[in-house]
């Protein structure tokens, strides 16, 4: 199974980092989000390059010229809520992609907040049998809701490929994941940061993502 970090390189995506990453920065919402969405963009881009292109055949006003265009199938899904800004940013490359939604959440399950549990609640999806398959969720802390989106969106067919995209990753969070996918499928992330504090979220990351982007919820 294939690990890429983009910050592994150095690019303009170390900007969008730094500027999610800023507490003062992220007293503006719509910077945040378009950020979030910047980086979708360019993760879309670099995965473009992996996947499999067949010539067609385009007819120009002055003639006929053979462009590779990409022959996969793909499905975009998405965890609601964070990951809407992101999945925006890959719907702006992948343009005639189909979509998928999952309303997977965690629950803390003790009064110290220290120990989480994931419920699955709604799911809209197309079947995802022999497509490609790109499930994006900005943070991937514990890993469990990405667990059960993959075990949510499988049932509704076997995907060609399978491509897990995240802004900031934990090793324990890509430990749980590599567990719930085919040894094929490709784990794309802008930043793996050490570690998860005693309420799990990730440090040093960013913050609630989903409470950046829309406001603290109840």
């Amino acid at each position: 199974m294939q690990v890429i970090n983009l910050s592994d390189s150095q690019s303009v995506v170390n900007q969008y980092l730094a500027e999610i990453r800023d507490k003062k920065y992220q007293q503006n919402r719509l910077l945040f989000r378009n950020n979030i969405q910047r980086i979708g963009q360019m993760m879309a881009f670099e995965l473009s390059k992996t996947l499999e292109y067949k010539p067609k055949t385009v007819t120009t006003p002055l003639g006929t010229i053979d462009i590779p265009l990409a022959k996969d199938d793909i499905v975009i899904a998405t965890v609601l809520r964070a990951g809407l800004p992101f999945h925006e940013g890959f719907l702006q490359v992948f343009d005639h992609a189909e979509n998928a939604f999952v309303s997977a959440y965690r629950m803390y399950t003790n009064r110290e907040h220290t120990e989480v549990g994931v419920h699955t609640e709604y799911m809209a999806s197309p079947s995802v049998r022999n497509k490609t398959l790109l499930i994006v969720d900005p943070m991937l802390a514990t890993g469990g809701s990405m667990a059960a989106s993959i075990e949510a969106l499988v049932a509704t067919g076997k995907p060609h490929h399978i491509h897990i995209c995240c802004v900031i990753a934990t090793p324990e969070g890509l430990d749980v994941v590599k567990k719930a996918l085919p040894e094929d499928s490709t784990i794309w992330c802008a930043a793996i940061d050490p570690g998860m504090n005693e309420h799990k979220y990730i440090v040093p990351g960013f913050g609630d993502c989903g409470d950046l982007c829309y406001g603290e919820k109840l």
